[in-house]
């Protein structure tokens, strides 16, 4: 078992709204709860990964680069992961750190790889983005702070909310779970 990081209700996002002006970057207040998956995380690590704007440049593709590095998104339905029914692990594309398990994995219709949660929630982390005039909630990678998506409500899910994530932020590798 493993616990999945939820969007506090909405009293939470009232307190925190009502707070000192947030920057684009800054932290959302979470809850936790139980979520049943196979996939365990109690020997991942995450460390803290710092590269410089160059060294990430060389490390990663144009395209990377601009998902993982300057918050970008990919075109709908035509990306790698969208309609990935495979088995197995979702890697951080910027530091191979495993986040996500086929096992949280669904298909929400939007044309991105959707998830319901984390392999843990320490290893990603929530930060407000009210970029482009509107408010929601990015997820980046705990170990390197490299985007990944964004995460919006949704029910039918066990914790009703849908991790939208960008297949050029991440790595995919074929497992038995």
């Amino acid at each position: 078992m493993i616990t999945a990081t939820i969007f506090g209700c909405k009293e939470e996002q009232k307190e925190i709204n009502a707070g000192s002006v947030m920057t684009q970057a800054e932290e959302v207040a979470v809850q936790t709860q139980e979520v049943n998956d196979p996939v365990k995380a109690d020997t991942i690590e995450v460390g803290n990964v710092t590269r410089t704007k160059e060294e990430w440049k060389e490390k990663l593709s144009p395209e990377e680069y601009h998902i993982l590095r300057e918050a970008g998104t990919e075109p709908a339905f035509r990306n790698q992961f969208y309609d990935n029914k495979k088995e197995g692990i979702y890697y951080c594309g910027g530091c191979s750190l495993p986040l996500y398990s086929s096992n949280t994995k669904f298909d929400s219709g939007t044309g991105w790889p959707s998830f319901y949660a984390p392999i843990d929630p320490k290893l990603v982390k929530r930060k407000m983005d009210r970029r482009y005039g509107m408010e929601r909630v990015e997820v980046v990678c705990a170990q390197c702070d490299s985007h990944l998506g964004h995460i919006f409500p949704y029910e039918g899910v066990p914790t009703e909310e849908r991790h939208c994530l960008n297949s050029l932020a991440l790595d995919f590798k074929q497992t038995d779970i």
